[in-house]
């Protein structure tokens, strides 16, 4: 694919299997895999295979459909599909006989993820993971959706999956006509999304341009409680913490200051924003960092999972805040971030994992969540006064009716001046309190962790320690940040020395993508920033140079997502 980059119950307990006793009965060919995704599908008893030539051969010899499956290890919709129907013996048996099943993870493969959700998107008018298409032998989408219910009645409103996949292989046995067509036409509807270009205009780079993006900004963002998207007239819709918008607003700050023009709009909604995220549950304030996303418009409940893209950005913003502002909420934010990264996120050879998944035991946020009585047991009657009403534990739950998200009902600074002491006197009391918390959710089983280390990704993250080493005066920082940078261009590269993808149980693959060349290149030029150290940036003209030569649309302009090498797709 080389289209432009313009970014366009099944019960547990019911049967007393083992794990190593479900994987001696089922093994697909997914066993040799090296994401952590593909091999928790690696014994379902659907018979899996990566996207590859043999799929595709085996679906064009035996004149099958394929059942394209993608999805990624942090999605909560993902595990519901996988225990309701990749678990079920007769669905797994009907797909068996009547389609070669394909599995994706999205961020291996986010050229392929990328071509069918648009697939998706031009047949139901939505999108989401688990992604579900059904394809001809040759790869063309014939029809697709997102999560199906494994049997009608099981969720309103959804027809099961065993319905589907059935009324499918009839119209594929009965109705062949239809099929070619209804492929065509979804391919050329993907074709002509994903190969447009913008008309070839010049825009002048004037201020103006950055004052309407900032007035843009401003009427999308809630003046109230920070974020950017929500409307009164939608207000259940989950709110991100769009962390492109925030360093833009960075930017702005730090012009207008050198400019000696009045900041007071644009700090206003910085501010604003990271306060709020800052003493609501999408912030782990026992473990640090942040969740994906907010249910709720206050930042209050998250949904769990946590992702390296997003700490790595939001880092960055933080440390760039308090030396804005001198906020000490945002230094304590941007340490305990990092903390979290450099303890649960890092291999031992340098590089950062991907991601933690939302749930554990099969239940979504349950590693988090705590109970009044859980806190009370734990913790001596002082400590419970003292740490209780700070983070809204005499409230009423907040959880699914009986539990609570941690949150902060304001920030320690205003707490401590409300009660008349400093904040390191209350911070001293609370700290401790917060450890032997954290020691007793350890003991919690855990979420999966995603292994998976992604040269993008890793950018990112690099780019956030080197930062927030420079900005905080932190060595120890910089030093991570080193070792993860060596680590990529050292272990990440092919026979011609271009950049891999993705890395896990010693072994790099696939070729890299152009968010991969633009982010590694961010955090090498954010370490020579904070260095001063010339090798980082020779790295990063090295892989400007690659990407100028393997990216670049000659005709049209700008940069293409994948490099001219790479697999061709559909679109």
């Amino acid at each position: 694919m080389r289209s432009s980059y313009l970014l366009l119950a099944f019960t547990f307990g019911l049967l007393s299997v083992t794990v190593k006793a479900q994987e001696k009965e089922h093994s697909n060919h997914l066993v040799n895999e090296t994401s952590p995704y593909l091999l928790t599908h690696a014994h379902n008893p659907v018979d899996w295979y990566p996207w590859g030539e043999e799929a595709f051969e085996k679906a064009k010899k035996e004149k099958k459909m394929i059942f394209l499956s993608v999805g990624y290890s942090s999605c909560h919709w993902c595990h519901v599909m996988e225990r309701e129907s990749f678990e079920d013996e007769e669905i797994a048996d009907y797909l068996n006989q009547h389609y070669v099943c394909v599995k994706v993870d999205r961020e291996e493969r986010p050229d392929v993820d990328q071509v069918y959700m648009t697939a998706v998107q031009a047949l139901t008018r939505r999108g989401g993971w688990p992604m579900s298409m059904f394809l001809h032998p040759d790869g063309r989408p014939f029809t697709g959706g997102s999560y199906f219910p494994a049997r009608d009645g099981d969720r309103e409103g959804l027809p099961g999956f065993l319905t589907v996949i059935k009324r499918l292989q009839t119209i594929w046995t009965d109705q062949p006509e239809l099929v070619e067509q209804q492929a065509e036409q979804v391919t050329q509807a993907v074709k002509s999304e994903l190969e447009a270009r913008i008309p070839r205009s010049l825009i002048p780079l004037t201020s103006d341009v950055l004052d309407k993006t900032t007035a843009s900004l401003a009427e999308e963002f809630d003046q109230q409680w920070g974020g950017f998207g929500y409307s009164i007239a939608n207000p259940n819709v989950p709110k991100f913490p769009t962390p492109g918008n925030l360093e833009f607003l960075i930017y702005q700050v730090l012009e207008l200051r050198a400019l000696g023009e009045e900041d007071e709009k644009e700090l206003a909604m910085l501010t604003t924003q990271l306060d709020y995220m800052a003493l609501g549950g999408i912030r782990d304030h026992l473990g640090g960092g942040f969740h994906r996303y907010s249910v709720d418009r206050f930042w209050h409940i998250p949904h769990f999972e946590k992702m390296l893209y997003d700490n790595g950005q939001l880092a960055s913003i933080y440390a760039a805040g308090f030396k804005l502002t001198g906020n000490i909420e945002y230094k304590q934010v941007t340490d305990e971030l990092l903390g979290f990264v450099t303890r649960e996120m890092t291999d031992e050879a340098g590089g950062f994992y991907s991601a933690l998944d939302a749930d554990s035991e099969g239940e979504e946020g349950k590693f988090y969540r705590w109970s009044r009585e859980e806190i009370k047991a734990e913790l001596t009657d002082q400590q419970y006064q003292d740490f209780a009403d700070i983070y809204g534990i005499t409230d009423d739950p907040n959880f699914e009716q009986h539990f609570y998200t941690l949150l902060l009902k304001s920030s320690v600074s205003q707490i401590a001046k409300e009660r008349a002491v400093e904040r390191a006197v209350l911070e001293a009391k609370l700290q401790p309190i917060r450890e032997q918390l954290l020691g007793l959710r350890a003991k919690r089983i855990r979420p999966l962790l995603d292994t998976k280390i992604l040269a993008s990704w890793n950018g990112l993250m690099i780019r956030g320690f080197a930062d927030a080493g420079r900005l905080l005066e932190n060595k120890q920082y910089i030093e991570i940040a080193a070792k993860a940078a060596d680590f990529v261009v050292g272990r990440m590269k092919d026979e011609k020395g271009h950049l891999l993808h993705s890395y896990n149980k010693g072994q790099a693959r696939f070729n890299a993508y152009l968010a991969d060349y633009a982010y590694m290149i961010e955090g090498l030029l954010a370490l020579h920033r904070a260095t001063a150290n010339k090798k980082w940036l020779e790295h990063a003209e090295t892989l400007m140079a690659q990407q100028l030569e393997r990216f670049w649309d000659r005709a049209g302009g700008g940069f293409f997502f994948t490099a001219s090498d790479h697999e061709r797709l559909i679109a």
